[in-house]
């Protein structure tokens, strides 16, 4: 069984700064890739930044040179390092890891909000 915990979500201020974690554990195998995902109320979950297992980084254009997403693969962890964070960005929060089988899994999301 495969599991998914996803931590580091809660209330913040516009311009300040939170960091999520994402914990795999379980049968997993080799991860190929470590991805976040958001959705907010009414619309749909969009991808959010992605990495590979070689370090390789994509982002979503809302989020570039104020989110970093990094992971440790000996921990089977990905973070999300969220800076400059905006009231647009309020969103449930979703890990999804893919391996290389081409099993996917998602975590439970972790809420974000951004308000004064």
């Amino acid at each position: 069984q495969v599991q998914l915990v996803e931590s580091g979500g809660g209330l913040v201020q516009p311009g300040g700064s939170l960091r999520l974690s994402c914990a795999a554990s379980g049968s997993i195998g080799s991860i190929a890739t470590m991805a976040w995902y958001r959705q907010a109320p009414g619309k749909q979950r969009d991808l959010v930044a992605i990495i590979t297992s070689g370090g390789s980084t994509n982002y979503a254009d809302s989020v570039k040179d104020r989110f970093t997403i990094s992971r440790d693969n000996a921990k089977n962890t990905a973070y999300l390092q969220m800076n400059s964070l905006k009231p647009e960005d309020t969103a449930v929060y979703y890990c999804n890891i893919k391996t290389f089988f081409g099993m996917g899994y998602w975590g439970q999301g972790t809420q974000v909000t951004v308000s004064s």
